[in-house]
């Protein structure tokens, strides 16, 4: 196996069981107006993307816009799910711990998100200040500029890091950046997914031995 310098993790998903949790409010918000969608359909079309191409996409789907301030409601209906029901992912603490190598955060997700997230699952203390956000330089996933902004920003070139993802769109920007992927299955929707990744595993505690911990 490839000794990797720096692993860098999505955040929803991956640190965090945030995914279904938001989908669904998300999926429940665009019902609200009319799109007849449900979770399977979110985490299939709307996992690891960037909210305003979701939201474009339940316009197409009912055919008008939606409000002004739904991304606004959004964030504050999801925030109180997640303050109340938000958890590390399984097993995810273990392999922090283990770690030897550098490691940082990626998300596709606002900097407030992603802190408040990680505050809320217990897991800020491993990250301290080495989080990115797509929203700091503009660009999303399946862009792999987020991971080219981290890996330079940890000291590391693409090949000697490894990411840890769970959304098809989040594979792409890895491999598109010229990175390994472990590609997290437990909740996958997407049939492309592990045609994407380098490898795959459905618990997280697998990367304890995967990466020889």
């Amino acid at each position: 196996m490839k000794d990797y310098k720096c692993v860098i993790f999505d955040c929803d998903g991956v640190l965090v069981d945030s995914e279904v949790l938001g989908n669904q409010v998300f999926v429940d918000m665009a019902n609200e107006y009319g799109a007849g969608i449900d979770i399977s359909y979110a985490m299939r079309h709307f996992k690891g993307g960037f909210l305003n191409d979701n939201i474009r996409q339940v316009e197409a789907i009912i055919e008008k816009q939606l409000p002004q301030d739904f991304e606004i409601e959004y964030r504050q209906r999801s925030y109180e799910m997640f303050a109340t029901h938000l958890k590390p992912v399984d097993g995810v603490e273990q392999v922090l711990n283990k770690l030897k190598v550098p490691f940082c955060v990626a998300s596709s997700g606002p900097q407030e998100k992603i802190k408040r997230n990680l505050e809320t699952a217990g897991l800020s203390s491993f990250f301290k200040n080495n989080i990115f956000s797509c929203y700091d330089i503009g660009k999303w996933k399946p862009d792999p500029a987020i991971y080219l902004h981290a890996s330079e920003t940890m000291g590391y070139t693409p090949n000697e890091c490894l990411v840890i993802e769970d959304s098809l769109k989040g594979a792409r920007a890895a491999t598109s950046g010229g990175f390994d992927v472990y590609g997290y299955t437990l909740l996958n929707e997407d049939p492309d997914f592990e045609n994407e990744v380098t490898k795959s595993f459905e618990q997280m505690i697998e990367l304890i031995s995967m990466l020889k911990l």
